[in-house]
């Protein structure tokens, strides 16, 4: 199995859902290596949005305390970083400011952006998993190292009833080498 196969299976297992919609920047328009990863997925479940990150994941919040399980789409770390006061203060704190009233469940997608064979310099490889979980107390982060992991890892961020949300961590450099 290989590691770009397992994320458009998994992507697909997602679309399945009804209550799943995918929403990011390069998610109906080409323009990054994620896109391809949907070339799958019924074009009704794909919502392309222009570069506004915080926006993004706001709708995501809001979609999902609306009943949606959103697939918010940030192509790399280094785009989800303008969308942390969503992140950290909103979708990851609605549990704790509502008493555990409301528990949306968001599906995000990131990534480690590739070195090879660009290095695209450092704006674009960030890998801040370990700050985001000593940020977040009610969002789990996974990083996905093996092609193994791919599916059952989203499987689970889909299926999960312990109202938490789930940051699932992609590397570039392995959609071509794994």
């Amino acid at each position: 199995m290989k590691y770009f196969d397992e994320l458009s299976r998994a992507m697909e297992l997602l679309a399945a859902d009804e209550r799943t919609i995918f929403l990011g920047q390069a998610v109906a328009c080409p323009g990054t290596a994620m896109t391809n990863t949907l070339k799958e997925i019924p074009r009704e479940k794909l919502i392309e949005l222009p570069v506004i990150e915080e926006l993004q994941l706001g709708m995501s919040t809001g979609m999902a305390l609306n009943g949606s399980i959103p697939v918010s789409v940030f192509p790399r770390w280094n785009f989800l970083l303008l969308a942390v006061n969503q992140l950290v203060n909103h979708l990851d704190k609605m549990k704790l400011i509502s008493a555990g009233g409301f528990q949306p469940k968001v599906i995000i997608r990131t990534g480690i952006g590739s070195e090879r064979p660009l290095y695209p310099q450092h704006q674009h490889v960030g890998d801040f998993t370990e700050a985001f979980q000593s940020m977040c107390t009610n969002i789990e982060v996974i990083r996905l190292e093996e092609p193994g992991d791919i599916v059952s890892s989203y499987s689970k961020a889909l299926h999960r009833e312990d109202g938490m949300s789930t940051i699932l961590v992609e590397y570039g450099d392995f959609y071509n080498e794994k």
